[in-house]
């Protein structure tokens, strides 16, 4: 129940939809209420069941009042009318006329509180995966290095899609069936108290029957979900690594997991469907039984007892199968519920989840970088393995320091706790002798440029991967850092120049274009701090000449932090740290290390430097 009110929730702020909604769906119930009111006098007039004292109190029109007896003896006096002009079969058409009437105004008021219902389920949707999307990208990084992709790419198309379809496409009967129950019984205890009485013992017996259907639906909803989420990422992981896939000739053995995976989802949703479609012949059944139940009883109180009338008993039963209607609607609902609250819980897990790195209250912004970068007795741990170890050192501002050491040593996530995309487990990062944890971190990434391996770039023109998160960028602007990043030659080779899409990540472009491109969005940033992890390793010659070019322009002036694994590229450097299973273990010059005869030294004569 909690889920289900938090999806509600998203439906706010209801006057926009309830006032409208519950007029609209009250002026339906009414008028489709008014045929089945219509009935047993109809029947009384038309096979002579009313004497001729009973009906001349229909010849006086009753004064206006709130009442069933007002608008049933405002139809009684008309009715009589028009018997006295045109006969029975006049009467009967007349009757017709305010049924087809009745008919049509139901229809149109059940038309409009659609519309408002339809408008609040694509607002309670439209507020849910922003939601979501705003929780996702507001997690910290290391998140997605403990998530598979395709579980959350699943809950934000799939777990969404089924609240649309299970829940908030139920509103309306969860709003408006229950009043329309409780109207007809209503007409059903002023037609016969008894009967009524009767009809509640049966009544719930059904309900109980889908409720326990209902429960053991959830736990198969909640698989199902969890099955689609793997199927995703393998499908994502399969696109993404096809060229290794048809190299290693491994197309059988991913159909086959893909395949295994799909018969597990295959087999879950069986099970959810037998339980599912098992409410609906219940309810049918269960129906039958109580109509059963109720023709018996009330043919004693008509046949035997004479306690009620046939008329009476006619609508009793008329209203009574429009009673049903709602109720079936009301027990469907129950059971497709359950696969979306499922969902809304898998969402609400990813919404509920709280970023692990934030802001003080009183955090304050880095307005301009003056003075170092300093990190002091920095510990930190993936889970349980530690991969920094009392790692200390200072860069001053215009300083370029270099990270070398063997892979696995804790570069990479060294250079990531300077934009805290990590909090350490121990020590602190300062910037100006200010703990990191102080600033306002968004405006601390302000001011750093991070060029990494891998070119990451998004399906979308050059101009907007340049300008990437900049407002208000000029063209003239982007031209010119492509320039000093040697990316506008290959850019204006094309008809599209700077309009061209370069596809997923880039796929339209090499590897040297598209780090220039990298190079070049950093550029218009104009940070102070630039972080460069390995930007030249995947290259050829040819292509790392003019990205380490590009580099040296975007490093001139800039205080950096370079990781590399050609030492070429490092040589010039202020300081050379190198890294060794989470320590420092040389640090000093280039000429220096040499020197040393150490690991450094080991790691240019192996590059044959």
């Amino acid at each position: 129940m909690h889920t289900y009110l938090r999806i509600l929730s998203y439906a706010r702020p209801w006057r926009r939809f309830v006032p409208g909604y519950l007029i609209f769906s009250i002026m339906a119930v009414l008028f489709g209420l008014m045929n089945m009111a219509l009935l047993a006098p109809l029947l009384d007039v038309i096979f002579d069941k009313k004497g001729i004292e009973e009906l001349a109190a229909y010849a006086i029109r009753p004064e206006f009042s709130m009442s069933k007896d007002y608008f049933v003896g405002t139809f009684n006096y008309y009715m009589l009318q028009v018997l006295e002009r045109y006969g029975k079969f006049g009467t009967l058409v007349y009757v017709c006329i305010v049924v087809i009437f009745s008919f049509m105004m139901a229809n149109i008021f059940k038309y409009l509180s659609a519309i408002i219902m339809a408008k609040a389920k694509a607002e309670t949707i439209k507020k849910m995966r922003i939601d979501i999307y705003k929780a996702v990208s507001n997690l910290h990084v290391g998140f997605f290095t403990d998530q598979r992709k395709g579980d959350i790419i699943s809950r934000i198309t799939n777990d969404i899609q089924q609240i649309e379809n299970s829940i908030t496409h139920n509103l309306k009967i969860v709003f408006r069936e229950p009043f329309t129950v409780v109207v007809y019984f209503w007409l059903l205890v002023v037609t016969s108290p008894s009967l009524t009485i009767f009809t509640l013992i049966l009544l719930p017996v059904s309900g109980i029957a889908i409720s326990e259907i209902a429960k053991r639906l959830k736990r198969r909803a909640t698989q199902s979900q969890e099955s689609l989420g793997r199927q995703l990422n393998i499908l994502d992981e399969t696109i993404s690594g096809m060229r290794v896939i048809k190299a290693f000739n491994a197309v059988n053995y991913v159909n086959r997991i893909f395949s295994r995976e799909v018969k597990k989802y295959a087999d879950i949703d069986y099970g959810f469907s037998k339980r599912f479609e098992l409410s609906s012949p219940v309810s049918e059944v269960l129906g039958a039984i109580s109509i059963s139940g109720i023709l018996l009883y009330g043919g004693h109180l008509v046949l035997i007892k004479g306690t009620l009338d046939a008329s009476a008993f006619i609508m009793f039963m008329a209203v009574f199968t429009q009673i049903l209607q709602p109720t079936k609607a009301i027990a469907a609902a129950i059971t497709q519920f359950q696969r979306g609250i499922a969902s809304g819980e898998r969402v609400f897990e990813i919404i509920d989840i709280k970023p692990e790195i934030v802001n003080k209250p009183d955090a304050i912004k880095l307005e301009k970088f003056e003075d170092s970068i300093e990190f002091k007795n920095v510990s930190f741990s993936y889970s349980e393995k530690k991969v920094l170890d009392d790692i200390s050192f200072k860069v001053e501002k215009g300083k370029t320091i270099a990270l070398v050491g063997p892979s696995g040593g804790g570069k990479s996530t060294l250079a990531n706790l300077i934009p805290r995309f990590y909090d350490p487990d121990e020590g602190e990062v300062l910037i100006d002798n200010i703990s990191l944890k102080d600033y306002d971190f968004h405006s601390v990434r302000d001011h750093m440029g991070i060029v990494t391996q891998e070119s990451i770039l998004f399906n979308d023109t050059i101009f907007n991967n340049i300008a990437f998160g900049i407002e208000n960028v000029s063209e003239e602007d982007v031209i010119r850092v492509a320039k000093i990043a040697n990316a506008h030659e290959f850019i204006i080779s094309e008809p599209e120049g700077y309009q061209r899409n370069i596809g997923e990540r880039g796929s339209r472009l090499s590897g040297g274009q598209k780090q220039r491109i990298t190079i070049a969005r950093a550029l218009l940033k104009n940070p102070s701090i630039l972080i460069l992890d390995e930007a030249t390793s995947a290259l050829d010659s040819e292509s790392e000449m003019l990205v380490q070019d590009a580099i040296n322009k975007l490093m001139k002036n800039r205080t950096s932090v370079v990781i590399a694994h050609r030492l070429s590229t490092i040589q010039n450097a202020d300081e050379i740290l190198v890294i060794n299973e989470g320590r420092i273990v040389e640090r000093g010059t280039h000429t220096q290390l040499m020197q040393a005869d150490g690991i450094y030294q080991k790691l240019v004569a192996m590059q044959g430097l």
